[in-house]
Parts: structure tokens; C-alpha cells; sequence
């Protein structure tokens, strides 16, 4: 309730400073059109104008219909605006005509600034401003709903496409598997228990939509054995995570396409197979950089630079792309390139997030 209330002021010294602009001019419109001494008129202006606002301003926050629409329904609504006007010309034209007594006792009453003009004026902007202020108001209660669903659409993509990865590499292993059953039987039996190991790993964590990056980088490390057992002394890996970025928060299942396409597409080809290196890194102004640089076959050459075969367009990379831009914007980077001594690196940068 306390960090309510604070987050109103801002916008009461907003709607004051508003109303002290809009008793300035009627004051110079006033003194302009001969209604009177220029201090008189705006005693009479700042007094009428601020009781006006501030009965306005606090009744319908202290009966507003929720603490997003910031204004009373039903009569109490319709009743404010009239409440403010009334309460402001009685006590105001009090304070105005008790000014005068202490600062010009010299003027007669008859002498005094006709009261009609400024009646009209501070019931058209009281009106005005309220209107304005409801509208106003309205209309961020709207943005923080379009933003809400936004976000809310934002997060179903997430788990849709979280929902696509899992099956995708489930189906590319178990091929794998039953390859070797067919050459290898004891090897598919201890790639079998991998899978288990690494299916009831991931179980938890997978619907949660984020994990830390140490969860990440274990499920990479389970991953990576099950590729191992089949392909053995050809691919060999390194996991380098900090003990500083291991509470960092980042997507599930986020690095793992890279590094099946690294296996697929860079070591598998290769007689000798390869290896695979995985890093986090913390870059400057609180960005996190997660790297994976293989020294595969590389990417197959192409003479147009933006071809698909260079920006990594199949379903994996095209997935980290999406989840990467739902969930950070343009604040994410995904970047795939050729390594200089051959091979391929994969490098995401993304706002860092540690959570307790």
C-alpha cells in the first residue's frame, strides 16, 4: 500500500504543476482584460485553482475503482468535478478576499475584481483538466493492458517453441541410438541410460521457461556424454563456466541446438571428429556472452553471404533466434561465423538476469 501511494506522488506533483501553469494564465488573461490588480487576480486564480485540484486529485484517488484505473465509477465519478468546482470558489474566493483585506485594505468592495469571469473560467478549466487527466489516465491503464497481453503472447511463443525443441532432439537421438543398437548393442545400452539420465534432468526444468546457467551448462554436460558413448574418442568437449555467472538465469535448452549442430555439421564429417568448446562469459554494462566454437568442417562455402547455409536457418538456430528476440528484443545478439583455424563459431550476448 505504501509503495501505492508513493508511486501516485509523482503523478500528483504532475497534475499540480499543471494546475499552478493553468492559474499563471488565467491570471495574465485576467490582468490583460482589466479585472483588477495582477497580484489580487492571482491570489483569487491560485487559491480557487488549487483547492479545485487538490479535491478533485485526492477524492478520486481515495475512491478509485482500482489502482489501475485511478478514478471512482457511478455517481461518485460524476460528483467530483462539481465537488472541486464548488469547494473552490467558496474557500478560495475566501482566501482571495482575505488577501485584499491584509494587502490593499484600501479597496472598496465595489472596487474589487468582479467574481462572474473567474467563475466561468474555473469551471471551464476544472472541466478541461479533469477530462484531461481522466484521459490521460485512461489511456496508460490501456498501455499496461496492451502490454501485458503482449508479454502474455510473448510467453505462450516461449513455450510453444520450448515445446517444439524437446521432441526435435529426442527424435534425432533415439535415430541415433537405434543405429548403433544394430553394431554396438552394449554401447546403445550404456547411450540408453545417458538418455534416461538426461530426460529426467531436463523433466523439471524444461516447462519452467528459464533455469540457472549452471542447470544449463549440466544438461550440456549430459548431452554431450550421450553424443560421446556413440561417437567415442572423436569428440571430446570443455565446458567453461565461472563460478560468478553460474546463478545467471538464461532460457532452458538454450545452448543445446548449437551444439548438436556442431556434432552434425562440423564434427561427424570429419574423419577425426572434433571438439567442442562451451564458454560464458561477462561482457561490459551487465551483458552476458555464451559462446560455442567447434573446429569442425566449418560452414559450407557459399557466394552469397546472407544465404541460409551461412546464418544457420534450420529449425534449432531458427528457434534460438526467436526465443532470443520474445524474450530480450534488440537487446540480443546471435552471431554465427566461420572461425579463423577452421571450424565454427556461435556466440548469443543478452542482458545477464541472476536470480536468488
Amino acid at each position: 500500500m505504501a509503495s501505492m501511494q508513493l508511486a501516485l506522488f509523482p503523478t500528483l506533483l504532475r497534475h499540480g504543476a499543471i494546475t499552478v501553469t493553468a492559474c499563471l494564465l488565467i491570471t495574465g488573461a485576467l490582468t490583460a482584460l482589466g479585472q483588477g490588480l495582477w497580484d489580487v487576480n492571482l491570489a483569487y486564480s491560485l487559491a480557487i485553482g488549487l483547492i479545485s485540484w487538490l479535491t478533485i486529485d485526492l477524492a478520486r484517488l481515495r475512491w478509485r475503482e482500482s489502482d489501475a484505473i485511478a478514478w471512482p465509477r457511478g455517481a461518485k465519478g460524476l460528483a467530483l468535478v462539481p465537488l472541486g468546482i464548488v469547494l473552490g470558489l467558496i474557500l478560495g474566493s475566501s482566501l482571495g478576499r482575505l488577501y485584499v483585506q491584509q494587502r490593499h485594505p484600501e479597496l472598496q468592495a465595489a472596487a474589487q475584481p468582479s467574481l462572474w469571469l473567474p467563475v466561468l473560467i474555473t469551471i471551464g478549466t476544472s472541466i478541461a483538466m479533469s477530462w484531461g487527466f481522466y484521459v490521460v489516465g485512461k489511456a496508460r491503464h490501456l498501455q499496461v493492458k496492451a502490454e501485458q497481453a503482449q508479454r502474455q503472447a510473448a510467453e505462450a511463443r516461449l513455450s510453444q517453441l520450448q515445446a517444439q525443441l524437446e521432441p526435435h532432439m529426442l527424435f534425432n537421438t533415439l535415430a541415433n541410438l537405434r543405429a548403433l543398437i544394430a553394431c554396438d548393442a552394449p554401447r546403445a545400452e550404456q547411450m540408453l541410460d545417458h538418455l534416461i539420465a538426461y530426460l529426467r534432468a531436463t523433466l523439471a526444468g524444461s516447462r519452467s521457461g528459464t533455469h540457472s546457467l549452471e542447470a544449463e551448462f549440466a544438461l550440456l554436460g549430459d548431452y554431450l556424454a550421450l553424443m560421446q558413448v556413440r561417437m567415442g574418442a572423436r569428440l571430446s568437449y570443455t565446458l567453461d563456466l565461472p563460478a560468478e555467472l553460474r546463478d545467471a538465469h538464461v532460457p532452458t535448452l538454450l545452448l543445446q541446438p548449437l551444439v548438436e549442430n556442431s556434432i552434425r555439421h562440423g564434427l561427424e564429417p570429419q574423419l577425426a571428429g572434433g571438439h567442442i568448446r562451451v564458454t560464458a562469459v561477462l561482457l561490459d554494462g551487465g551483458r552476458l556472452e555464451l559462446k560455442v566454437v567447434d573446429n569442425g568442417c566449418g560452414l559450407p562455402a557459399s557466394p552469397h553471404p546472407a544465404s541460409k547455409s551461412n546464418t544457420g536457418s534450420g529449425f534449432g538456430l531458427q528457434q534460438i533466434r526467436e526465443r532470443l528476440a520474445t524474450r530480450y528484443g534488440d537487446q540480443a545478439t546471435f552471431k554465427l561465423i566461420a572461425a579463423s583455424a577452421g571450424g565454427t563459431s556461435a556466440s548469443l550476448i543478452f542482458p545477464l538476469k541472476i536470480e536468488p
